[in-house]
């Protein structure tokens, strides 16, 4: 039997509910599909990162066209009901009726605009949907733009870190004494607030908001005792509210939100209601795993299963990259009640757990968030901690005795604790999938089992599930595809752009069979510098595949504004060079110079729309950008060698000069860091670097895949030069092969492990006739790499890209 179902309101909720319904019978209805935005189901939990520029639209979406046709649900996104019927049982929206058999309201919430005056001035938004996304965006590109956000909760904050991430001046409003009052104690929210205040946000609690100020748009908001805080921008993020009103109109039992029984039927049989609209036993829900609760229970009552709702508690995580905040349960204070406190104020960790009668109410950690999960499942179960409450504050390993390595901690988490808070998805249920299933990587849990699908911040105890359950079988970099975008690896893509010569990302996602019709920020960065390395001279490089720092040559900051260093030879400088440095940190008041550990001089704290004429000046004096932004040759680091030091055996300065010389321009999968230590004594640290040179008397030692950052790791000997011109080349051979073999962003010292280094040697030390042909592939490239951005854009060319050099589209944290 097929009925006719209508959903008003195609969110989250909703489309989980299908995704169900589908699943367990796609014939039972035929669907009709109402959504007022003018497109269809995204993970609106994203939108944060979405205007932080760290993800596009793109990468939010859930459900895209060819999902709802091949499902044969009938879309009508863009469209508004505007009445129920429920006597002739249908809908209205734009003027056409559509019936149905049952119907399932999902209209979700509106945000709560305070009723103050000047609430409708143009520049006034709230944070719902990808417009006010769109628009937030626009007005962080005028210049020294600046931003009210009302509202201290997640969602303003989130809003508050993005747009002072795109340059902003933001200032947080908050009603409480403190921010996130519901989820923080006071302690808590202190670390929040000075942690939010250290990255340039201005943090304004116990704010009473008396007006919105402005003629044709938004100029100020004023407060009621006095205060006024210059805005281009007012974001309201004080709080939602059901969206309800079809209900009511239709005489449909109506609380503070839509109610429903256990079943997610409303007063009316034939009608259900899930969502943020809906109240179940007095409770409105917020948070997106209850919801995802609800519309299981939907789709299984639509089938004429028995199904109950009942909500778990949930926990908070805050989705502001840096910032490490977990909260759980009820951390009010009371005097049948216990607290367990530890503060470390020199590393910034405060960790509560509230405890009554032996049994964990609640928990609020900060700084240090690892066992969030650990004391959440004691809180969910009722354990009893009175065997480990001395220690319970240090967290698993200390309480439980349970091993301190990470994947023999998650091995003795038990079946049934939470892992991913959005979806309600426990350890066993993933842990069970992987085995069952076959499954080997991130993506396939994620299609499996919803885990780490919505906030992404469960990813990395997923990871550890993947590699605990599989144990050496999991190879990550082996077996993931390049993206969702394809099926395709790193490797296999590389090869095909060389088997059918595709010299354009279009090309590419043509003849190789692309998914979405324009990528995403993982595969578009990926394809253009493959193809570029491929096809010197011929592909066509494009600048806004490239992350934001590359297309805008410059470091962004976290205040938004930018750091420029100007390339320096080997270290070396002149006092020209140190005036014309001077002079633009004087002229254009710059915040902080700072020498950097290449041996450069980086200007700190510049505003985006004074990086032409920055680099105008400093091009007068002869110098170029550092390419400190660089997916490509960063530096070559040097000590001053024979010409100075009493034990140098070689003239590492000047030969430090000319690599660098030789080799800068050139893009590579990850940033090349190089150095020249002038004896074994090792002043510039050549040990460490991607690539080394360590002087000795009889020539030169050439190291490679070295690291000193996230990893540490020594360099491994490569060969011995016995000559400059020989050194050159062995570098230059060594850099190309880095570059034709190496991932995307994958580091030398993982391209080396991955390869090996006898294959490398082979190449490269074994038969001088592979070598060379390296070293002339390099040569060639080089012809057309070696162009100063900087000069470019002074110049005129290619000023769009600095013009829309805001758009953070493609920004991720890979660095």
């Amino acid at each position: 039997m097929t009925g006719k179902l209508v959903v008003i309101g195609a969110g989250m909720a909703s489309g989980r509910m299908l995704e169900h319904l589908f699943e367990a019978d796609t014939r039972r209805f035929d669907v009709t599909l109402f959504g007022a935005e003018p497109r269809g189901n995204y993970n609106r939990i994203m939108l944060s990162p979405v205007l932080a520029g760290e993800k596009r639209y793109d990468d939010i979406v859930t459900h895209d066209a060819d999902w709802y046709a091949a499902q044969g649900v009938n879309c009508r996104f863009g469209q508004t009901v505007t009445k129920i019927d429920r006597q002739a049982k249908t809908v209205f929206a734009g003027g056409v009726e559509t019936p149905y058999d049952r119907l399932v309201i999902a209209t979700g919430s509106a945000p709560f605009i305070l009723p103050v005056p000047g609430k409708d001035l143009a520049g006034v938004r709230a944070f719902r949907d990808l417009d006010d996304v769109d628009a937030m965006v626009a007005a962080s590109e005028k210049p020294d733009a600046k931003a009210v956000v009302i509202g201290g909760g997640l969602l303003g904050l989130e809003a508050a870190a993005a747009l002072r991430g795109r340059g902003m001046d933001v200032v947080v409003l908050h009603l409480a004494g403190h921010l996130m009052e519901r989820q923080l104690d006071p302690a808590a929210g202190y670390l929040l607030q000075r942690e939010l205040e250290g990255r340039g946000i201005r943090i304004h609690c116990k704010a009473h908001t008396r007006a919105v100020l402005g003629t044709d748009g938004v100029e100020a908001v004023a407060l009621e005792d006095g205060t006024v805080y210059p805005a281009d921008l007012v974001v309201m993020a004080a709080g939602i509210r059901p969206e309800t009103r079809l209900a009511t109109d239709a005489g449909i039992e109506v609380g503070r939100g839509i109610v429903v029984d256990d079943a997610m039927r409303t007063s009316d049989a034939d009608i259900l209601a899930l969502g943020e609209c809906a109240e179940h036993n007095k409770t409105v829900y917020g948070l997106v795993a209850p919801l995802y609760d609800m519309a299981k229970v939907a789709a299984q009552t639509l089938l004429g299963q028995d199904a109950v709702f009942r909500p778990v508690q949930t926990a908070t995580k805050l989705k502001v990259t840096g910032v490490s905040l977990y909260s759980a349960g009820d951390f009010a204070e009371a005097e049948d009640r216990e607290e367990i406190v530890l503060r470390d104020a020199a590393s910034g960790v405060y960790k509560r757990v509230i405890i009554k009668e032996n049994r964990i109410l609640g928990t609020v950690l900060y700084g240090d968030t690892e066992d969030g999960n650990w004391f959440f499942d004691l809180l969910k179960r009722g354990t009893d901690i009175g065997q480990m409450r001395d220690t319970l504050i240090y967290g698993q390993s200390f309480s439980t005795g349970a091993p301190t390595d990470p994947l023999a901690a998650m091995a003795a988490l038990p079946e049934e604790a939470e892992i991913c808070g959005c979806n309600g998805v426990c350890k066993g249920a993933i842990t069970s999938a992987i085995s069952s299933k076959g499954l080997t990587s991130l993506d396939d849990v994620r299609a499996h089992t919803k885990a780490s699908a919505s906030c992404g911040s469960c990813t990395g105890l997923v990871e550890k599930l993947l590699m605990a359950t599989l144990g050496d079988s999991y190879n990550p970099a082996a077996i993931q595809p390049m993206c969702p975008c394809t099926e395709l690896g790193h490797d296999e893509v590389r090869r095909l752009i060389v088997a059918k010569g595709l010299k354009s990302i279009p090309a590419a996602m043509q003849e190789l069979g692309w998914k979405t019709s324009c990528g995403c920020a993982k595969c578009r960065p990926a394809l253009n510098y493959y193809m570029v390395a491929t096809w010197p001279g011929e592909a066509e490089d494009d600048g806004q595949s490239r992350f934001i720092n590359e297309r805008v040559h410059a470091n962004i900051q976290k205040d938004g504004t930018y750091s420029v260093v100007p390339r320096m030879f080997g270290g070396l400088t002149t006092a020209a060079e140190l005036r014309a440095i001077a002079d633009v940190a004087d002229k254009f008041e710059v915040k902080t110079v700072k020498v950097t550990g290449g041996q450069r001089i980086d200007l700190l704290g510049i505003k985006k729309e004074d990086l032409p004429a920055v680099w105008a000046d400093l091009n007068k004096a002869g110098m170029m950008s550092g390419a400190a932004y660089a997916k490509g040759l960063r530096t070559v680091k040097t000590c001053v060698g024979s010409d100075w030091c009493r034990f140098g055996t070689q003239d590492s300065t000047g030969l430090g000069v000319r690599i660098e010389k030789f080799m800068w321009g050139s893009w590579t999968p990850a940033k090349l860091k190089l150095a020249v230590s002038g004896c074994p004594r090792n002043c510039a640290e050549a040990t460490c670097k991607d690539i080394g040179v360590i002087c000795v008397d009889s020539g030169y030692e050439i190291h490679f895949g070295g690291a000193a950052g996230l990893d540490i790791k020594g360099t491994e000997v490569l060969c011995h030069a016995r000559s400059e011109d020989e050194a050159l080349e062995i570098i230059a051979a060594l850099t190309q092969l880095y570059r034709e073999q190496g991932r995307y962003l994958e580091r030398i010292y993982k391209w080396a492990k991955r390869v090996g280094s006898d294959s490398i040697k082979a190449n490269v030390v074994a038969d001088p006739g592979k070598r060379r042909q390296l070293y002339e592939r390099f040569v060639y490239s080089q012809k057309f790499a070696q162009v100063d951005p900087w000069e470019e854009r002074v110049n005129g060319k290619d000023a769009h890209e600095f013009a829309a050099m805001a758009d953070f589209q493609m920004m991720q944290a890979a660095e």
